[in-house]
């Protein structure tokens, strides 16, 4: 009976080890995945404020048109 739960036991911290190799190759994996994905996140969140600057500068100068335009219409009227 000793030798049968020794056995069991040698079995199942083998299947340990096994699961433990799997995870520790799962963490890695997603580590390196989560590495890329903020990586990503900085560089999307760096274009996006360049694109608030350049619509910024778009409505400025849109708005600064439709002044212009209205002053010559008033100015015409």
């Amino acid at each position: 009976m000793l030798e049968e739960s020794l056995s069991q036991l040698e079995q199942l911290v083998g299947e340990l080890v096994q699961q433990n190799q799997t995870l520790q190759s799962s963490n890695a994996q997603l580590s390196a995945e989560l590495a890329q994905v903020k990586d990503e996140n900085d560089s999307l969140q760096l274009s996006l404020l360049e694109q608030e600057e350049k619509q910024g500068a778009t409505a400025t100068r849109i708005q600064a048109l439709v002044d212009r335009a209205t002053r010559v219409t008033a100015v015409s009227a």
